[in-house]
């Protein structure tokens, strides 16, 4: 087959309607899970404002502005422990059964904290105590590669560590117990029900929309940030800052950074992303309507993001994937800036299986960003397609199907328009969250021609 460019309308998948909330019985039996996962009499979770996720996972509360611990604890304990601002916002919090306790000194520099200022005070209160072991969950672990006492290389501030010691004293136990939550195969989030699927299919889908609005608006002579502006941003949570970055032919491509003044000109490479929780989009290529020596890459490119999707699967070990897409790369002379694909959650990147020689297998219940970035590219040329997928076996799809009916027709259509209009048919396990599914226009501005194949 071949990759050819082509005019191929985005079509409307359907309304998205109101947004799915996950049931407090849903974090309830996450709690339980995680508890007993650690083996441990008590398992702290930690979140901040940037690593947020774990806490979120587990509650449905995340701190604005300060740190947070979660406590779960013997005979169902169940506690949260943040700062001034953040005590009245944890009322959000859905998992049941939650008590909620103030330390000051988790709250911002100069507030208050003539009440309650020692954290070791609030876990007392809690319940910890001498000779408790604790399994402790930061925002992410080391391997034995990376650090021989890797079990004790907390990614938490070191003062809730040295507290957390003083509590439990010589005779308790602290281990790292992040895997438990993050780990590429069997993290509890790293495989998650149809409800939070629900959730991020929602965001993927008004995500990637508004994202796409930018591709399609973008115009010569607007700054970066007026094009930027065609996203109709609506306020949902992000995960990342939002990106848009320009250059003319021969100069640097930065793609991380934000938007600035520069005003764009025909034959500049664009790119932009937009992450929303549980959901990323992403989009690059040139500011204008056709340059033919851009095509090559760009159809080697696409036909690499084929590779990926006809060769992920549930059952497919990360290794064998990661060596299929990185193979089509290298047969055009790229490779993979990162790793092709990754878990996505509400972060924008949770933990990847996709590494050379990995043994972790794609499951149900994945939630999957295709996230193959090429390079090199010549100064002043930037290509990128970034949807997100899950992974789901029959009985999770017939699940979706009764009890998030808007969402499995859309996943429907997603896959049909695949299959008819760009050429790509997928297993029945993939199932496109994103609305601009494997849609990709290389010339923006002609953003409604994009490549498919034959």
């Amino acid at each position: 087959m071949s990759v050819t460019l082509a005019p191929v309308a985005l079509p409307d998948f359907g309304p998205i309607g109101p947004q799915p909330q996950v049931p407090s019985a849903i974090y309830d039996l996450r709690a339980v899970a995680a508890f007993n996962a650690a083996r441990t009499d008590w398992l702290v979770v930690y979140a901040d404002r940037e690593h947020f996720g774990n806490i979120m996972h587990l509650t449905g509360f995340e701190p604005r502005f300060e740190e947070a611990l979660l406590l779960l604890g013997p005979e169902g304990r169940r506690v949260i422990i943040t700062g001034n601002e953040s005590e009245s916002y944890a009322a959000i919090a859905g998992l049941p059964g939650i008590t909620v306790l103030r330390a000051q000194t988790l709250s911002l520099m100069g507030q208050d904290r003539s009440q309650d200022p020692k954290l070791a005070d609030r876990l007392r209160d809690a319940g910890l105590k001498g000779g408790d072991s604790v399994g402790l969950v930061g925002w992410k672990y080391l391997g034995p590669d990376e650090d021989e006492d890797y079990g004790q290389s907390f990614f938490v501030p070191h003062f809730i560590v040295n507290a957390l010691r003083g509590v439990i004293g010589p005779a308790g136990t602290l281990l790292d117990a992040t895997p438990i939550l993050m780990h590429p195969e069997n993290g509890h989030r790293a495989v998650v029900d149809v409800d939070q699927l629900a959730a991020f299919e929602w965001a993927a889908a008004r995500c990637s929309q508004a994202l796409f609005r930018v591709v399609a608006g973008t115009r010569e002579n607007e700054t970066e940030f007026q094009a930027l502006g065609h996203l109709g941003y609506e306020g949902d949570p992000t995960n990342v800052h939002t990106m848009f970055a320009s250059a003319s032919v021969g100069e640097t491509i930065i793609g991380l950074r934000s938007p600035t003044s520069r005003r764009l000109r025909k034959g500049d490479g664009v790119t932009t992303a937009l992450g929303y929780w549980g959901a990323l989009s992403s989009r690059a290529g040139l500011l204008t309507d056709y340059e033919e020596t851009f095509l090559k890459p760009a159809k080697a490119y696409f036909e690499a993001l084929t590779t990926w999707y006809e060769t992920a699967d549930i059952g497919v070990t990360g290794g064998d994937l990661f060596a299929a897409v990185t193979e089509k790369l290298q047969s055009a002379g790229l490779d993979s800036a990162l790793n092709p694909g990754h878990l996505g959650s509400h972060e924008e990147w949770l933990h990847s299986p996709v590494r050379p020689g990995s043994t972790e297998r794609l499951r149900s219940g994945m939630p999957f960003q295709v996230d193959v970035i090429p390079v090199p590219m010549p100064a002043g040329w930037a290509l990128n397609c970034e949807d997100m997928v899950a992974f789901a076996d029959a009985n999770m799809r017939e699940e979706i199907r009764q009890r998030h009916p808007e969402m499995h027709a859309r996943i429907l259509l997603r896959r049909s328009f695949m299959a008819n209009k760009l050429g790509v048919t997928l297993s029945e396990n993939i199932l496109p969250l994103s609305s601009t599914p494997l849609y990709l226009p290389p010339f923006w501005l002609k953003s409604g021609s994009v490549l498919v194949r034959e």
